[in-house]
């Protein structure tokens, strides 16, 4: 009987070590597979933010809406990626009606189109960055994202009264009726803002 026990103390040992093994050369495996563009550049749709301003006669810059490395490995990425951007074309192209179905009932409830259309005039926004996307409690989320607008400075916040200011806002989206729409924001949350 002993000589039995001691035999099968080896097994565990044994085993353990074919575990561990074969987890390293599975982590080697995947490692050598990988496209080496992959292994260090973020995904080919995804922008590195920079310091570098876009030229005062090319602002607000480009209109199309893009995300840095982290915002595009979320799942809702493409969703709000396309709501943005028919939000933000819906601003330069002074169209209210499509502004109206990115947003919720409550925020077209607080900007009737006379207001609105006086609100953006003169607006134009563009160096669209989605920073960070992050899910809430069921049917929310959160985006991070900075943007470029130009306008008379007379349309301006009364307090930046410029004609190009950058701004870093999170704006909460909601399910609702199956899509995703900008949400009111929370009273008492302003976004940062300040001249190009």
């Amino acid at each position: 009987m002993r000589e039995s026990g001691g035999g099968q103390r080896w097994v565990l040992p044994v085993v353990l070590v074919a575990v561990v093994l074969t987890a390293v050369a599975g982590l080697l495996a995947r490692e050598f597979y990988l496209d080496p563009v992959t292994r260090t550049s973020p995904p080919a749709s995804a922008v590195v933010p920079t310091e570098s301003a876009v030229p005062a006669a090319a602002q607000p810059g480009p209109r199309d809406v893009r995300g840095t490395a982290d915002a595009v490995g979320h799942p809702l990425y493409e969703t709000t990626r396309q709501l943005l951007q028919t939000h933000f074309d819906a601003i330069n192209g002074k169209n209210y009606d499509r502004w109206k179905t990115t947003v919720t009932d409550d925020r077209v409830k607080a900007m009737p189109e006379p207001d609105w259309q006086r609100n953006y005039a003169t607006t134009t926004d563009g160096t669209i960055v989605v920073y960070r996307i992050e899910t809430g409690p069921p049917n929310t989320a959160r985006v991070l994202l900075t943007f470029v607008s130009k306008q008379d400075p007379a349309d301006a916040p009364p307090e930046l009264p410029v004609d190009c200011i950058r701004w870093s806002v999170v704006y909460p989206l909601i399910l609702t009726g199956g899509q995703w729409r900008l949400d009111m924001t929370a009273t008492g949350a302003s976004p940062q803002h300040d001249s190009c």
